[in-house]
């Protein structure tokens, strides 16, 4: 009796499927496709059927399982908060860099501060079998991580990770000192959001700087930027200028009894220099701007803006190279903690205080 030729798999095709087509063992189609030494055993008229099968019903093996046996996807995960010109643009670029020369595939995924995103993208990213996470900017010290994981800006005291920080004291002292320095003692300080984790870790460095060089700090003029309105829908984008412009828009509502702001970030610095413009004020003539993180843009803003620079790209490169290295052996002990040094970075923004 003849042989009932099995039907056409449809849809999305799996190994099984592929191998009931072929009237094949799914080992069989393994090796082939994978490309492994054992298929040379395989008669060349079986290696180009399941090849030609393969392209016909465009098969795609499943990654996961594939992982599990070579223990290996040469793919990452990016977790970051927003992918805005800036921060991770610069961080990015030293990452992306050391990715691609060891040959690495990477997923980014943009959280927005949401809980649930943060909770949810690390799952999703398992499924996908990358072989580790690089954080940006975000914290999962409550999740659970299952690969190895290098944390940048992120400050995770979590178990698998290994944490690339910036030295917060060295930088609020050098940007405080030099303000200090040019006379001024009304300073009004920008604090970030809650969302970020370093703006906690810098206010605490700002209030035991101020201390070790006599510097009081008016509760009156320090203000917080307000994340609760970000959204992509909104428009008020959290790497807009005007997350800066806003606060100081409203301290100067209340008073001008300062010289010199302390800014979160760059972008909060461009936004703060327009409010004072906008309000009348020169700067550095009657207020000193100084921002943090030295963007690509900090140079060429008019007037250019003195700023504590991270090195981001080398953190980013870093960062990436740590993490290679803790995926290609994950039983060698790794550091829980990488600090590195700021640089004061001296511009237009800045001058004497006003007497």
């Amino acid at each position: 009796m003849a042989k009932v030729k099995n039907p056409t798999p449809s849809g999305h095709v799996n190994l099984r499927m592929l191998s009931e087509h072929l009237q094949l063992s799914q080992t069989t189609i393994s090796l082939v496709l994978n490309h492994s030494p054992a298929a040379k055993s395989i008669p060349q008229e079986t290696r180009d059927r399941v090849v030609e099968a393969a392209k016909r019903f465009n098969y795609r093996p499943n990654y996961f399982a594939r992982s599990l046996r070579q223990s290996r996807s040469l793919s990452v995960g990016v977790l970051a908060p927003d992918l805005s010109e800036g921060y991770f643009t610069r961080v990015m670029n030293g990452v992306v860099e050391k990715l691609i020369a060891a040959h690495y595939f990477y997923f980014t995924a943009c959280h927005d501060w949401k809980p649930e995103l943060i909770e949810r993208y690390p799952r999703l990213l398992v499924e996908r079998a990358v072989d580790g996470f690089l954080l940006l900017n975000t914290s999962v010290a409550e999740l659970a991580v299952p690969v190895p994981a290098v944390a940048i800006s992120s400050h995770c005291a979590a178990p698998n990770v290994t944490n690339i920080v910036l030295d917060h004291h060295a930088a609020v002292e050098q940007a405080l000192k030099h303000l200090y320095e040019l006379g001024h003692r009304r300073i009004a300080i920008m604090r970030g959001p809650h969302a970020i984790p370093d703006s906690e870790f810098r206010w605490k460095s700002i209030q035991r700087v101020a201390k070790e060089i006599g510097l009081k700090l008016d509760p009156e003029l320090v203000i917080r930027i307000d994340a609760s309105g970000w959204s992509t829908k909104s428009g008020q984008h959290p790497m807009a200028p005007e997350i800066g412009y806003k606060p100081i828009k409203a301290l100067l509502e209340r008073t001008r009894a300062f010289t010199a702001i302390f800014c979160f970030n760059d972008i909060a610095a461009i936004g703060a220099i327009r409010a004072l413009k906008d309000a009348g004020l020169n700067v550095p003539g009657d207020v000193s701007v100084v921002g943090f993180d030295d963007i690509l843009s900090a140079a060429y803003f008019t007037p250019s803006l003195t700023t504590v620079r991270q090195p981001l790209a080398e953190m980013g490169r870093r960062g990436a190279e740590v993490l290679l290295e803790r995926i290609a052996d994950k039983e060698k002990p790794f550091p829980s903690e990488i600090v590195v040094s700021p640089e004061l970075v001296v511009r237009e923004s800045t001058g004497p205080a006003k007497s």
